[in-house]
């Protein structure tokens, strides 16, 4: 499955966001807590070098929680700022001024040296499409601010918000960059929804995440497929699963068959929304330090 998606406007957003990046203090790179390392856009360690950095790994409840904080100590440890949140229940958002101001403290120190008192801190607001930066903005402004829809793209253009007197944001589209090296990577933002799903293989994406839970969460694999004997299912093809998902759900095409592409429709629905319980594809364990 090769999977790349750069449409224009990302070209564009990301030269804007070079050309405003003279004005922010703080970087902060919401990342999506199931996928803390692909869904971190390399091009922003390179476009973000000397600014103070903070990262929040976003949809905690959607992630492993043991792995998750596995995660916050791998990514402190490199020298971040580390929030977990989950944006929608407003969890770890009240958290976020403390770690911003902390990252920001010998900037605040110079202002006062200086005799500047009370400037607000300007943070931009970066992270691939779908990872929730517009919910995170309208949770940590405490109201609708931006637009939010789970699907990428919904931000098109940059937008100021003074949230209080002593943070301003800016908010920035979703980018991508322009290939990745390692289609695993693609894979596990497709999988999470941030890549278009026009442009996939809806059937094929299904089978690869049946894949990976197989893999990485067998023990929960018998109750998302309603398995109730382990052993009619030793021999089996993760094509298997997904007749058996179909068969579960309703999903029946023309001739009493199997409708598969329903049944891959509502199987990375059901994953997309959290309905499997907490879990992570991306491990700190296979990162090459």
């Amino acid at each position: 499955m090769n999977i790349q998606w750069y449409p224009g406007h990302m070209s564009k957003a990301k030269r804007m966001m070079l050309d405003d990046i003279k004005l922010i203090d703080v970087i902060i790179e919401i990342l999506d807590a199931r996928v803390p390392v692909s869904s971190k856009n390399p091009d922003i360690d390179n476009f973000a070098k000397n600014k103070s950095r903070v990262i929040i790994l976003n949809k905690c409840d959607l992630a492993d929680k043991n792995v998750t904080n596995e995660w916050k100590e791998y990514y402190t440890s490199k020298g971040y700022f580390v929030a977990l949140v989950n944006s929608k229940s407003g969890a770890g958002v009240n958290s976020i001024t403390g770690v911003i101001k902390e990252a920001c403290k010998e900037k605040i120190e110079r202002d006062r040296k200086r005799g500047i008192i009370n400037r607000p801190v300007r943070a931009m607001i970066v992270g691939i499409p779908n990872v929730g930066k517009s919910t995170f903005i309208n949770s940590y402004a405490k109201k609708a601010c931006t637009k939010t829809g789970n699907r990428p793209g919904v931000t098109k253009g940059k937008q100021w918000i003074k949230l209080r007197s002593d943070v301003e944001l800016l908010d920035t589209p979703g980018i991508l960059w322009p290939k990745f090296e390692d289609q695993e990577t693609g894979i596990r933002l497709a999988l999470i929804g941030s890549i278009n799903d026009e442009i996939l293989n809806i059937e094929e994406l299904a089978i690869i995440l049946i894949k990976k839970l197989l893999s990485m969460y067998p023990d929960k694999v018998n109750e998302i497929f309603n398995i109730t004997d382990e052993n009619t299912y030793e021999d089996k093809e993760p094509i298997d699963y997904l007749y058996q998902f179909a068969n579960n759900r309703g999903c029946i095409a023309k001739g009493a068959k199997p409708d598969l592409q329903k049944a891959a429709r509502l199987l990375l629905d059901d994953y997309r929304n959290g309905k499997f319980g907490g879990i992570t594809l991306d491990r700190p364990e296979n990162q090459a330090d």
